[in-house]
């Protein structure tokens, strides 16, 4: 049994139309992706620069690098920054240290949250 049309092309009262179903509304959806990937990446940014900062300040309170977790931060902070490692060559140790690990911390801010406002505002 099918439907029928009365002359202004709706069906008739009464009877079931066989039409596909609109599509469900998927704007939230997707915003909320979004909004949970830039969550992702401002965390991992926040992570990144968290490691490096720690390790700064480890380095300036004179933390003992034989201990497990200062050598663990020490070793994080190394990979994450090994892309800026000896950009600046400064005879002072604890300036070299601040530079040389503090310049990538604030670079991974940087660009991490840029690209998270960004998705946000997609």
């Amino acid at each position: 049994m099918g439907f029928l049309v009365n002359g202004t092309g709706h069906p008739t009262p009464g009877y079931q139309s066989y039409e596909r179903p609109p599509e469900p509304d998927r704007s939230g959806s997707n915003a909320r992706t979004a909004r949970r990937t830039a969550l992702t990446i401002s965390t991992i940014a926040d992570v990144a620069a968290g490691f490096l900062g720690l390790w700064i300040v480890l380095y300036l309170l004179e933390a003992n690098g034989a201990n497990p977790f200062v050598s663990f931060v020490h070793s994080v902070a190394d990979w994450l920054s090994g892309w800026a490692q000896d950009i600046f060559t400064m005879d002072t140790e604890f300036l070299r240290i601040i530079l040389n690990y503090g310049l990538p911390a604030l670079i991974y801010l940087a660009v991490g949250h840029g690209i998270a406002a960004r998705i946000n505002r997609a």
